[in-house]
């Protein structure tokens, strides 16, 4: 019965590959943001199978004061694999098969939806497919997630305009987040959060304010110090200016990205207050907006004590995302 539904499955790929300019009718995904339901069967689960997609795709998430996992595991057999449950928006199918296989559709059995196949013909070949393509599927999950969270929180959207009046760029913010914080080159929407807030920051920089890579760290962490010294306060303390400055103990996490088709840079890291025992984690997207002769600074950070932080950073991400600049 396990390798009839895995030939089943993999069938209704490989026909949906050939087949997909037809139109058909599938339901509406359902599932909490960042959860992934992951089919295999027990023995798989149970062994070097499961230990490699837990390596994967329950891996920590970079840059969060509390260890969370990438997506949160449902676990389930192909025999459960029916139903409504079908209709889990992200998908992860592993089987033993007569090929070594990776595949990757959308909207197999709802809209929107991403389902990867890994197929090998034993544990070993398995494991490498999974080594070779985990990658790609997760930057495929992840892409659906961020679109679904845009898609949730774009029905109701803050409509002030003071990115545009400041910046001249467009953000799509929750109605939840209101602008508590606008001078001349600093913006700050906040939210409030059960223990906390959450928090996205913009402000410019002149275009060579980053000299090389070399010391591209130590520039992003003398301008965000700076940035905190003037505009993000924390609690009177007698006799210190207490502000927001970045955590030193741990360097920030910093990618290669593109933002509103400009090239930008990926930091993600935690900060702290300078005088004061608080903390939480940070997002940011430093833009290289040429048009304007500037570096376009986009900050997501939260503060929530004890609590999980995965999906409120996430949410931060996905708003980040959406910025687009207006011509001059």
């Amino acid at each position: 019965m396990k390798k009839i539904a895995s030939i089943l499955v993999i069938s209704l790929l490989l026909l949906s590959c050939k087949d997909d300019k037809s139109v058909k009718y599938v339901p509406e995904s359902i599932g909490a943001i960042n959860s992934l339901s992951v089919v295999i069967d027990n023995e798989l689960w149970q062994g070097e199978v499961g230990d490699k997609v837990r390596e994967y795709f329950a891996a920590p998430v970079v840059g969060l004061t509390l260890e969370e996992p990438l997506f949160t595991i449902n676990y389930m057999p192909p025999s459960v694999f029916t139903g409504s449950i079908q209709h889990s928006r992200s998908v992860l199918y592993v089987t033993r098969d007569s090929t070594n296989k990776t595949l990757i559709k959308t909207d197999v059995y709802a809209k929107p939806q991403k389902v990867a196949v890994i197929s090998g013909k034993n544990v070993q070949d398995i494991k490498k497919e999974i080594d070779a393509n985990a990658g790609k599927i997760i930057e495929a999950f992840r892409g659906l997630e961020i679109t679904e969270a845009q898609k949730r929180f774009r029905r109701s959207l803050n409509r002030e305009g003071v990115l545009k009046e400041t910046f001249n760029v467009n953000l799509e913010i929750p109605s939840a987040y209101k602008v508590g914080r606008q001078e001349d080159n600093f913006v700050w929407y906040d939210r409030q959060v059960p223990k906390g807030t959450m928090n996205v920051i913009m402000y410019a920089m002149p275009e060579d304010y980053f000299k090389n890579d070399s010391t591209l760290v130590r520039d992003i962490l003398r301008m965000r110090d700076s940035i905190g010294s003037v505009y993000i306060p924390g609690e009177d303390i007698p006799g210190k200016k207490n502000h927001m400055v970045t955590e030193k103990i741990f360097a920030p996490h910093v990618y290669p990205a593109e933002i509103a088709g400009k090239k930008a840079v990926e930091v993600r890291g935690l900060w702290e207050m300078s005088d004061y025992p608080m903390g939480g984690p940070y997002l940011m997207y430093i833009i290289n907006d040429k048009e304007n002769n500037r570096k376009l600074i986009i900050e997501g950070f939260t503060f929530a004590p004890a609590s999980r932080k995965r999906d409120n950073m996430f949410e931060l991400e996905a708003i980040l995302k959406t910025i687009t600049f207006n011509k001059s």
